[in-house]
């Protein structure tokens, strides 16, 4: 089953807090053998000789020999085999083979870690308010969560970890990275961060807490100091559930005060519900315009398509995006660059921009693999490209002043339009 076709696909990254390993945190492989059946016997539970001969054969072109003269030398020679269980050593050569498809989305849990992760997302445990990723071997802090632990202690959108509590994060997988930042709230965990700009790393230290989701913020701004307040700031902090209604909430709101420009700050929202990204673009482009394009394996497209009112379309938009802003969040900025010509702001986005698909393995373990690849409507691709600036500006060092959004206030301020529009839906037309 396609998470995308029933609604409830959720295009995020893995956020360290309520739903703390919500995100790349499954993978699967078929296995097979073609070797001598005693040993096949113990490694698995399937006893058919000739049918896992013949799935190996047309899962892979390999000599799959190869694979149980390995764990035959092994289970003969080594020191302590009579410690290892005989289905640790199966999960490894699973793990081992999805490890190879150099994919951080496509993951394998077996049957104890997939019961936990449904356990604990449907808990409340402590976490440092962060979504985290791999890019290049490298685990990252995607976005500190507003007004949660890691922003407090002043972790950044794009710092490298390099150790967790001291160890090593050195080819390690989100999932075990999870295991090791969680823990009761009010307990610390340390992180070594590197972060650009720094001659050296620093250790931060984190306090869990139970972590706060934002959804979203907005205001009315004034383009000049004095003047009357003619500008929606839509501060877009996830695509979660919530969000379709407080916006449209908002939209409705700013249009009757007479908005005549739109500031989207998507800043470190790394994602969330598809469908809640093309209800965001619904507001901004016509019905039945592209929102994001999927590309599966065989170089076939489906688009998915705007199906909103349309109601900001004639307003001048700038969108404001950073190293944090992922996902759902480079779907929407992507579709209303190609669609109207906003301009984007800030720094570089992500670049998560890849569709997985979750199933249920025998005995429990769960896979989770990555069937597709996100594009914009006019083709550009996401997935561990991201999206360019058209105007890109840094944060600034003073963290009371904000430059990227004074950069995006000046710009929408200069292309406001004369006199109030109304849209036609307020007039019932």
């Amino acid at each position: 089953m396609n998470p995308e076709q029933n609604g409830a696909q959720k295009i995020g990254l893995a956020i360290l807090g309520i739903a703390l390993l919500a995100g790349a945190f499954y993978g699967g492989f078929r296995y097979g053998d073609a070797g001598e059946p005693s040993l096949r016997a113990q490694l698995t539970d399937i006893n058919a000789p000739a049918y896992i001969s013949a799935k190996s054969e047309a899962l892979l072109d390999a000599d799959f020999s190869l694979f149980w003269e390995a764990i035959e030398l092994a289970k003969e020679r080594y020191v302590r085999i009579d410690e290892i269980e005989d289905e640790n050593i199966l999960y490894g050569a699973i793990g081992g083979a999805i490890d190879a498809l150099e994919d951080p989305y496509t993951v394998f849990l077996k049957p104890s870690d997939a019961k936990k992760f449904n356990e604990d997302i449907k808990g409340v445990f402590g976490g440092i308010g962060a979504e985290i990723g791999i890019r290049e071997g490298q685990l990252l802090v995607i976005s500190p969560l507003k007004g949660n632990p890691a922003e407090r202690a002043g972790l950044l959108a794009g710092d490298s970890i390099l150790q967790v509590n001291g160890t090593s994060t050195n080819n390690i997988t989100i999932e075990n990275a999870v295991k090791i930042i969680r823990g009761e709230p009010g307990t610390e965990v340390s992180f070594l961060i590197m972060r650009a700009g720094w001659d050296e790393a620093k250790e931060i230290i984190v306090e869990r807490a139970i972590v706060n989701v934002p959804t979203f913020e907005w205001e009315m701004l004034a383009p000049t100091p004095g003047s009357e307040p003619s500008i929606a700031h839509f501060k877009l902090f996830s695509f979660n559930a919530n969000a379709s209604r407080e916006l449209a909430n908002a939209v409705i709101e700013a249009l009757i005060k007479g908005t005549k420009g739109v500031i989207l700050d998507m800043r470190n929202n790394s994602g969330g519900f598809l469908d809640v990204a093309v209800d965001v673009t619904g507001w901004f482009v016509n019905k039945g315009d592209v929102v994001v394009q999927q590309q599966h394996r065989d170089g076939s497209r489906t688009n998915l398509v705007a199906r909103g009112s349309a109601a900001l379309k004639n307003l001048p938009v700038v969108v404001l995006v950073n190293e944090g802003s992922a996902s759902a969040s480079e779907i929407v900025a992507g579709a209303l660059r190609d669609h109207l010509g906003a301009k984007l702001i800030g720094k570089k986005t992500f670049g998560k921009g890849s569709v997985q698909e979750l199933e249920t393995l025998k005995n429990g373990s769960t896979l989770k693999v990555t069937i597709a690849e996100w594009l914009t409507p006019l083709g550009s691709s996401i997935n561990k490209v991201g999206l360019e600036p058209d105007v890109e500006v840094e944060f600034g060092d003073d963290p009371e002043t904000d430059l990227q959004f004074e950069k995006a206030l000046e710009i929408i301020s200069e292309n406001l339009p004369a006199g109030r529009a109304i849209p036609t839906f307020l007039l019932g037309l």
